[in-house]
């Protein structure tokens, strides 16, 4: 890291000057992001609208009638992306201000893939009922907030807490977003693979926030079975060591009843699902059902390399670029906040975040494959179909209000 910050420095022209180009540092400079004007500001009659004394009626309109805010201001079309920046990418807790790249750089994904509006925003305290009263006192000036990099279990508290008390969409991503990806893509597997969800007996590496969240979703959309496994093995009932979090999971989860390892519950199983890092051993993954799936995430190194697993499994995902089928959170929050946000959704329900999954997994449609069975980040088709999707279930389930 020495390095990376003398090349940093040799940009300012102070020292180092010899030391290489690093364009990560050249790409960050300055931040990656500006608020820029939507209307004109060329003379006094502009400023006089714009502002004073202009500005003065819209403000007594919305006094009057709070709702005309999400029609004279840009609160229905924006996002506050909220971290304390415990749980950041695969760095850890690093501090709110070491996190803001990152928050940036979900801000500018917000607006490019969906269209929305998005703010970072990086708080000093990691005590949940702080970040919580600090969310609620910001959300005014929010249509929804989407919470990001914070670690669990405190994130289950936190989003729990502000659904209760905003009438905006709450979103902790690196729960729900990882989660509709993976059912997105895990339904097109089954569908190559002629099963459904029903047929299929999950394992999932990891207890935290991500594997959490794609267990209950799984659960929902009528999977089979599901185990999950942390550090200590697979999270069941006869485990006296258990947190609140995974004494629900336990109580959810393993109708097969299984305990021991991760690689033992790998046996048989039609489904491995990683967020957890770590690695899984050949021998576990050849031990798997006949056309077996796949689906290592870790960054950037995957529990099972994509190598070893297409010796073994009919379909395999990542969570990296430079492989097919990429479970990428990109696929989901900016359409889903973009659906959210049209209707003005009050909240987002199971039933959204199912329909989002579903048209996700749409847009593969006729290409459909062993690697592809999940679009491309870059697909300019996903983020519409979301949206569309979004809205419509916000409507049928009742909460749109528009």
């Amino acid at each position: 890291m020495a390095a990376e910050i003398v090349n940093h420095r040799s940009e300012s022209g102070t020292e180092g000057a010899s030391e290489p180009f690093d364009p990560a540092f050249a790409l960050h400079r300055g931040g990656k992001m500006a608020i820029t004007a939507t209307v004109p500001l060329r003379d006094k009659d502009d400023l006089s609208l714009a502002y004073t004394p202009g500005v003065a009626k819209v403000c007594t309109a919305i006094a009057e009638q709070p709702d005309l805010v999400n029609d004279y201001t840009w609160k229905s079309q924006v996002v506050a992306v909220v971290t304390d920046g415990t749980a950041v990418l695969g760095l850890g807790d690093i501090g709110p201000e070491a996190s803001l790249p990152v928050m940036e750089g979900k801000a500018i994904l917000f607006k490019q893939f969906g269209g929305v509006d998005a703010v970072p925003i990086a708080l000093a305290t990691t005590d949940v009922d702080e970040i919580v009263e600090t969310v609620v006192r910001l959300a005014p000036s929010f249509g929804g907030v989407n919470l990001e990099d914070i670690s669990a279990p405190r994130c289950f508290e936190i989003e729990r807490k502000l659904q209760e008390r905003l009438d905006i969409p709450v979103f902790h991503d690196d729960q729900h977003g990882t989660a509709i990806v993976s059912l997105a893509a895990l339904r097109n597997a089954a569908k190559l693979t002629g099963r459904t969800l029903g047929d299929l007996r999950a394992v999932i590496s990891g207890a935290g926030a991500a594997g959490v969240a794609i267990t209950k979703f799984l659960l929902s959309a009528g999977i089979g079975d599901v185990a999950v496994a942390d550090r200590r093995g697979v999270v069941s009932r006869d485990r006296d060591d258990l947190t609140e979090v995974k004494r629900e999971i336990a109580e959810l989860t393993n109708k097969a009843g299984l305990s021991g390892s991760l690689e033992s519950a790998m046996a048989g199983a039609d489904v491995f699902i990683g967020v957890s890092g770590g690695t899984v051993s050949e021998e576990a993954v050849a031990a798997m059902a006949p056309n077996a799936f796949v689906f290592a995430m870790a960054n950037p190194n995957p529990e099972v390399h994509p190598d070893v697993a297409h010796k073994y499994a009919a379909v395999v995902a990542t969570g990296r670029s430079d492989y097919p089928n990429q479970i990428n959170n990109v696929l989901a929050f900016p359409g889903l906040f973009a659906g959210a946000l049209q209707v003005r959704a009050s909240r987002i329900t199971e039933g959204m975040k199912i329909a989002a999954a579903d048209a996700i997994a749409g847009v593969v449609g006729d290409d459909l494959a062993a690697d592809c069975v999940i679009p491309s980040p870059f697909d300019e088709r996903v983020a519409p179909a979301v949206a569309a999707a979004v809205a419509a279930a916000a409507r049928a389930e009742g909460v749109a209000r528009r």
